[in-house]
């Protein structure tokens, strides 16, 4: 599918939909006439396949309590071997509301208060908020950039796991916000620490399906076939695929069978809810029939990207955008440009932007933002237009 037929066909208008990331400005950030590029979901309706099958339950007029729908798990393991080479088995597969509350449950569950879990910042704001919640010591090891691509410090992490007595790490993979895709040598080696220090493992891999560069996602399960399976949890969501984040259907994948029977009793004690039925009749509509749909999205995404990485280089070389190879989500500094206290006046009142400020993925960000490129190429173009228009305003 063309690009310009994609966003004829799916770019819809958000205003006036209970949309947190258009709705919520106001709110959120003082001025309802900000463009929004912050919240993760995207300005595109889901793949076609997934609403007819929805309108074919609605019609059913019943939304009682419900089981799996049959066919999903072989719909999604063939989604899984198809495009990442995965193999899972049925039993391994469980489900939840959302990958945070999964995070919330996994926390509660395989650690005890006060202990000690590692992320590697910046990184996803609710990592911070599901150990610091639950009374959790968070430990952060800061990834060390390098001409703009992310790198994860063993030498740090290692030490960080031993002087805390780390009980579980929760990594991200594609890596939010900064979109790095991880090579199986840097998974190899963070999970053999992991392993060699008994420290159990969570793979955040919502972001799977958003391959934006030449590098191909590999999962934590796939590492050096299938070595560290008795050690990890996988956690994923087709709500970053196809914008399904509102009907609340995520995954949980736990091959070690002991490991999976302490999640169930976890899941009952800290957040007993039934599944998303809605959710995963969608779910599976998309994963079945979704995939051109997908590549169109993934298309529209690195069209924007280039267009941010292009114009900012030839425009503003003091702003360094971030090498995006999954996610869509793009890291940008503007640390070289605008006085860390003066980002929000540049970015709201100047470029006319609601964006993810870097403080909120790590304390050490201030000066740095997120950007939404799942979005139609206008907005994109507008707000880069805008930070060249007054970026001499704020050059040092």
């Amino acid at each position: 599918m063309e690009q310009e037929e994609f966003i004829s066909k799916y770019a819809v208008d958000r205003h006036n939909t209970s949309s947190l990331k258009w709705d919520a400005l106001e709110e959120r950030f003082g001025n309802a006439d900000l463009t929004p590029m912050w919240v993760a979901d995207m300005e595109f309706k889901e793949p076609k396949a997934a609403t007819e099958a929805l309108k074919k339950r609605v019609e059913n007029n019943v939304y009682g309590y419900s089981v799996v729908p049959e066919g999903y798990f072989k719909t999604y393991q063939a989604w899984q071997k198809k495009r990442h080479n995965i193999r899972l088995e049925s039993e391994w597969l469980l489900f939840d509301n959302g990958v945070v509350s999964s995070l919330y449950t996994l926390v509660n569950t395989f650690t005890q208060p006060n202990d000690a879990v590692l992320i590697l910042t910046p990184v996803y704001y609710p990592f911070h908020d599901a150990i610091k919640d639950n009374g959790r010591r968070l430990i952060a090891s800061q990834l060390v950039e390098e001409d703009g691509q992310f790198n994860m410090d063993f030498a740090d992490i290692e030490r960080k796991i031993v002087e805390n007595d780390v009980k579980l790490f929760i990594q991200c993979s594609p890596h939010n916000p900064v979109g790095r895709i991880w090579t199986e040598k840097e998974l190899a080696t963070v999970l053999e620490i992991c392993r060699k220090h008994h420290v159990l493992v969570v793979s955040d891999e919502i972001h799977q399906d958003i391959e934006i560069g030449k590098r191909k996602f590999i999962s934590a399960l796939s590492v050096e076939d299938e070595k560290f399976h008795n050690d990890l949890i996988v956690v994923t969501s087709p709500s970053k695929t196809f914008n399904m984040a509102g009907l609340l259907n995520s995954h949980v994948i736990i091959p070690n069978e002991k490991i999976r029977e302490q999640f169930k009793i976890g899941k009952n004690r800290f957040n007993h809810t039934d599944e998303s039925i809605l959710g995963q009749i969608a779910a599976e509509a998309a994963y079945r029939d979704g995939e051109e749909w997908l590549e169109a999205v993934l298309e529209v995404i690195r069209t924007n990207y280039q267009y941010v990485k292009n114009q900012l280089a030839a425009n503003v070389p003091e702003i360094k955008v971030a090498d995006l190879q999954g996610t869509y989500l793009l890291w940008v500094d503007l640390r070289g440009l605008v006085a860390p206290e003066q980002v929000r006046q540049f970015v709201q009142d100047k470029v006319g932007i609601a964006v993810d400020y870097g403080e909120w993925f790590g304390e050490d960000k201030l000066g740095c933002i997120r950007l939404n490129l799942a979005t139609e190429p206008q907005f994109i173009e507008n707000a880069v237009q805008n930070i060249v228009k007054f970026a001499g305003q704020y050059r040092k």
